[in-house]
């Protein structure tokens, strides 16, 4: 009898890898572990819809129904120890072993922890998981002041839910600018005035030095010796990938376990997805590469024509704060040839080049519009005979969807 495809985590990564699997091979049985009691869900829920029922089918990658419609087995609850490659077995906490065919890590990424004294004190969070969310919403009190560290997309999702919900939020950000990553200064400039609007504090460049309190928190020490009065303080800076189970065993790990273009590790028969898995020396860390990257594992698994990995243009959608913008592909300045800034109707736009093709673009349009901008960076539409020097990030990207819609326009 043919061993199964053993899948370990419970994210988007192994819901697609899982799918992938089964329309490839319609006989095999395909088992997931997930150490949560849930079934998989949009991580994504946890910090935009902090407030909402987190715990409803809303929230689910997949309902029940398709588990069960594509005789996909899903062990929630279930943790796995240890793996054996040499004997393709998993071992999971409950001292079960689990024989393999082929192998599946997906077991995503925990938030890199806040290393200043105080840390563990009653009332630090960190959203990671259903608990983490749970946990936070149930110890707020009316009135109650929170501190969120961190001003990436994660903290920001998280101090808006806060401040929708009534309570007073201060952002605090070791960083000059709020979304640094993703933003160009302008933009995030008008992104700190519109949080400043909403009622929330910002303070940038500010380290945290201490988190004080008696038995729990009662406020926040900068590094410039200032304290910030809280009740509640969650962080949001950068995730570190669950490797601890592959040690002790050949798979390679760096930063995160090292795959190659076709998301299979330094051992035959096990490949890595998601948050986990490092590629070029990069964990990606994003939802939607973590959803292409189970896809094409799970396919190569099943394949015996496997195909390669190709990243994504990365888009990060932002819609809090009554703002909704997105930033797209490569946006630093100082990585291109050329940057276009513009804007039209109170809408803001930037357009990052290289090459005479546009590598990269922040929008203040909305979501919709991001996808013309994905088009044209994915397929290099070139620049030439626009002159560049006399145009604004407006007019070039009206030139660029004409030629995008196969119109001929003069420069």
């Amino acid at each position: 009898m043919t061993k199964p495809y053993v899948i370990i985590g419970g994210g988007v990564a192994a819901v697609h890898a899982a799918k992938a699997i089964r329309d490839r091979d319609d006989a095999a049985e395909i088992i997931i572990f997930g150490e949560e009691n849930h079934l998989p869900y949009n991580r994504i829920k946890l910090t935009k819809g902090l407030f909402t029922d987190l715990h409803s089918e809303k929230v689910l990658i997949k309902k029940e129904k398709w588990y069960l419609a594509n005789r996909i087995t899903v062990h929630t609850g279930a943790r796995a120890v240890s793996i054996r490659p040499d004997l393709c077995q998993v071992e999971t906490g409950d001292g079960r072993t689990w024989e393999y065919g082929k192998l599946l890590l997906c077991m995503g990424a925990r938030n890199r922890a806040l290393p200043v004294p105080g840390a563990g004190l009653p009332g630090v969070h960190s959203i990671r998981d259903m608990k983490d969310a749970d946990t936070l919403k149930s110890s707020l009190a009316s009135g109650s002041r929170v501190a969120v560290i961190g001003g990436g997309v994660q903290g920001l999702e998280t101090a808006w839910a806060l401040c929708e919900a009534g309570y007073a939020v201060t952002v605090i950000e070791a960083s000059p600018r709020l979304m640094a990553r993703q933003l160009d200064p302008h933009s995030s400039e008008r992104l700190r005035s519109e949080l400043e609007r909403s009622g929330v504090t910002v303070r940038l460049h500010s380290g945290v030095a201490a988190i004080e309190g008696t038995g729990s928190v009662q406020g926040i020490r900068l590094e410039d010796g200032s304290l910030i009065p809280c009740d509640h303080a969650v962080y949001s800076i950068g995730i570190q990938p669950n490797t601890s189970i592959v040690k002790g065993t050949d798979i390679e790990v760096r930063n995160g376990i090292v795959v190659n273009d076709r998301l299979e590790t330094s051992v035959a028969g096990i490949y890595a997805a998601g948050d986990v898995a490092e590629l070029n020396g990069h964990v990606e860390g994003l939802w939607g590469g973590a959803l292409e990257q189970g896809r094409t594992a799970g396919f190569n698994m099943a394949a015996g024509d496997p195909e390669v990995y190709v990243k994504a243009v990365p888009l990060t959608l932002f819609n809090a704060f009554g703002i909704s913008l997105f930033s797209i592909g490569t946006v630093d300045e100082d990585r291109c040839d050329l940057m276009l800034s513009g804007e039209q109707n109170g809408v803001y736009t930037a357009l990052f080049i290289k090459g005479n093709t546009i590598v990269g673009a922040i929008s203040w349009e909305g979501a919709a519009a991001s996808l013309v901008y994905k088009e044209a960076i994915e397929q290099r539409i070139g620049l030439e005979g626009i002159a560049l020097a006399g145009m604004d990030a407006v007019s070039v990207i009206d030139e660029v969807k004409s030629r995008l819609s196969g119109k001929t326009c003069s420069a």
